[in-house]
């Protein structure tokens, strides 16, 4: 599936079927990152009990439901992880 360069937001394909999982998938991506705040940008491993909509910045060496994630935004939306690339190319 191609992508968007910066946040990774996933584009429709022509002739893709299911064309609103795509569009809504990148919409919980957006609504996770507009107006960015996390609960914390340390933790290595995802809390027991996240609150909906929760994002935590995913520290190095991440474990558990966060391995392999490290240096993304983790959002807590409708009972699962999701995860969504940092801009790193602010102020350039």
């Amino acid at each position: 599936m191609s992508e968007t360069p910066l946040l990774g937001l996933p584009l429709i394909e022509a002739a893709q079927a299911q064309k609103h999982v795509t569009h809504n998938e990148a919409l919980l991506q957006l609504d996770a990152a507009v107006h960015l705040s996390v609960v914390n940008r340390t933790s290595v491993a995802p809390p027991a009990s996240p609150a909906e909509g929760d994002r935590y910045l995913v520290a190095a060496s991440a474990t558990g439901a966060w391995a392999g994630n490290s240096g993304k935004i983790a959002a807590w939306q409708a009972g699962a992880w999701h995860y969504s690339r940092v801009c790193t190319h602010i102020g350039h």
